[in-house]
């Protein structure tokens, strides 16, 4: 992170050594969670609002040509300022609905000395002449040899605008045409809408996390996820035993957090049901009273055969329950009716979940979210659907319940290592053991201390990619130890799997090396300073595919570890040892440009320039 932005604090009350234990499918855990419930998290990425803004965001920043006027090259003259179509109604929009606007624009004119600083200040006057006022202006006037923290991809005009802007970037989304604006975004933590024009790349719109066909669009989407969240109905009382419901693996429960805890926060008791493969998620979640640990055959990847045996003690299980209501959570491409069809036999009386299909009577609230808004939103929505929102101390980011993880190993010695997470339970989401390996040699290499991560039946690649250069915790990372790790830790580099949204909980910067199967801006980590890597282009696109359908694995295994080593140092992660010799030399243009694509175009490490679009140089 940039000087003076101060790292989340972590501060843990260890449980006892070792995982929580295995319950049994017929029995519940009782937890005494109700201490870590209403924990507010102020000293996280999401503070506790300063004003009444929304639960999502209180500022829009906005980059200035391409994205608010006409992108003249390198403009010193306001008599070219010429707005974009619908421009000011859409800023009056944001205006009106309380949100605050920032501009963050590059002009290396400045630098080239193409216009003078006075010639600058009468365009951006004219802009706002014509476009109405903006509450803060962040300019870099550099070009790209300057190597300053401000010039866009560089995130360090997204921390100066937020600040300016009373609040943080988790609370700002970027508006922007290119993909150094994106990446900017990411790299700080904000979110980040795409509005291409005929200079964008293609490789920078796959990579996106969100893309609308232009500002006015941009601007519906922002106010349409803001008022999503929040209930159009608020509840005037507390509800009494509240069942959710996320069936799932550890990431989508983590990721259902939120959520979880916007019941809590109206409710008397709050029983969870999940899967195997979320337990373990599930007992580092703050807000939840119980626990029933129950297979379901229609979520699970590979389901045993229905038994109906099975079905009619999980309906006898849920109405020992005794709920008042249930909410059932699940991902875009699932149904939650045959769960309904369970929990109206087991005499539930309110039933609220997300369905396209037709529920006839089995449920009492059918919700719809349009399809890319990511995961904690849209649990987000469903509950605020049943009348649930989050209180004013809380905020949407992921969080852990303090008092559930343990210390970590002593070996890892002081916090500011890299952790390296090659692994995952779904083979096309995984990082390559080549690459990962190369990629632990490049960071040691760079002066970086390395750990790297894995669960019990990862010990043979982690023991391959650390080597002789990385901190081997191969075997000894369950998910709570896992977070332990992750506390103390500068960078996260993994695929798209459940420890990136355990190091989002954490307030730990992410480098995603992300394969896109499914949605970045649905699946990415939410609101954390996070590198996108990867051909976010490629065949497997959008395929949802567990096994790579690709051969070769093209969408990560083209990745140069040079642009690993350049998005760690992006995100302002220093070395903290003498380099073992001198590295390659990265920079961020790459992964502006799109990584692999730009990497197979010329990266700095082939020994050629790499820019981003951006038809005046900007």
């Amino acid at each position: 992170m940039p000087a003076g932005v101060p790292r989340p604090k972590m501060m843990f009350t260890p449980p006892g050594p070792g995982n929580p234990p295995p319950v049994r499918r017929d029995q519940e855990e009782p937890d005494q969670r109700r201490s870590a419930r209403v924990d507010p998290g102020g000293d996280r990425l999401f503070p506790p609002p300063t004003r009444p803004a929304g639960v999502l965001f209180d500022a829009v920043l906005l980059d200035r040509d391409g994205t608010l006027v006409e992108d003249v090259p390198y403009n010193g003259d306001p008599e070219k300022v010429r707005p974009l179509p619908g421009v000011r109604e859409a800023l009056d929009r944001l205006r009106a609905a309380g949100l605050r606007l920032g501009v963050v624009t590059n002009q290396s004119g400045l630098a080239r000395g193409l216009f003078g600083a006075a010639d600058l200040a009468r365009v951006n006057a004219r802009v706002e002449e014509l476009l109405g006022p903006f509450d803060d202006w962040q300019v870099c006037p550099h070009d790209d040899r300057a190597g300053c923290r401000c010039r866009k991809p560089e995130p360090g005009m997204v921390y100066a605008a937020s600040g300016a802007l009373g609040t943080v970037p988790a609370r700002c989304v970027l508006v922007g045409d290119i993909g150094a604006d994106m990446v900017a975004a990411g790299a700080a933590g904000a979110g980040a809408i795409m509005v291409p024009t005929p200079v964008t790349r293609p490789e920078e719109i796959a990579a996106a996390p969100h893309v609308a066909r232009d500002l006015p669009a941009a601007v519906e989407e922002i106010l349409r996820r803001q008022n999503a969240v929040r209930p159009a109905a608020p509840r005037r009382d507390r509800a009494g035993t509240v069942l959710v419901v996320r069936s799932d693996s550890a990431g989508d429960v983590l990721v259902t957090g939120p959520a979880i805890r916007a019941v809590a926060a109206g409710a008397h008791r709050v029983v969870l049901l999940c899967g195997p493969r979320g337990r373990a998620a599930a007992d580092l979640l703050p807000g939840i009273d119980e626990i029933i640990e129950w297979p379901l055959p229609w979520i699970d990847g590979n389901p045993e055969p229905v038994d109906p045996d099975d079905m009619r003690h999980l309906t006898e299980r849920l109405a020992q329950v005794d709920a008042d209501e249930a909410i059932i959570f699940t991902s875009y491409h699932q149904s939650a009716l045959p769960l309904a069809l369970l929990l109206r036999v087991a005499g539930v009386p309110r039933i609220h979940a997300i369905s396209d299909d037709y529920p006839g009577s089995l449920l009492d609230t059918r919700h719809r979210v349009p399809v890319g808004v990511p995961e904690p939103e849209r649990a987000l929505s469903l509950a605020a659907a049943a009348g649930h929102a989050l209180p004013d101390h809380d905020g949407p980011g992921l969080r852990l319940r303090t008092d559930a993880v343990p210390p970590p190993p002593a070996e890892l010695g002081g916090p500011g290592y890299v952790v390296l997470h090659p692994g995952s339970t779904v083979q096309a989401r995984a990082c390559p053991p080549e690459l990962a390996a190369r990629i632990v040699r490049v960071l040691a290499e760079a002066g970086h201390r390395v750990v790297v991560t894995g669960g019990p039946h990862e010990r043979e690649l982690t023991a391959l990619v650390a080597g002789d250069l990385g901190v081997d915790l191969g075997g000894r990372t369950g998910l709570a130890e896992l977070a332990a790790v992750l506390a103390g830790a500068g960078a996260l580099v993994v695929g798209n799997t459940g420890p990136a949204h355990v190091a989002a909980a954490l307030g730990v910067p992410v480098v995603s090396l992300f394969a896109p199967t499914v949605p970045y801006g649905q699946w990415g980590p939410y609101r954390v300073p996070t590198v996108r890597l990867g051909d976010a282009g490629a065949p497997c696109r959008d395929t949802r595919a567990t096994s790579c359908p690709v051969a070769g694995h093209p969408c990560l295994s083209r990745l140069d570890p040079a642009d690993v080593l350049a998005a760690v140092r992006l995100l302002g992660v220093p070395a903290d040892r003498p380099p073992a010799r001198t590295g390659p030399a990265v920079g961020v243009a790459a992964v502006a440009a799109g990584s692999s694509a730009a990497v197979a175009a010329g990266s700095p490490a082939a020994g050629r320039a790499v820019t981003t679009s951006g038809g005046s140089g900007r």
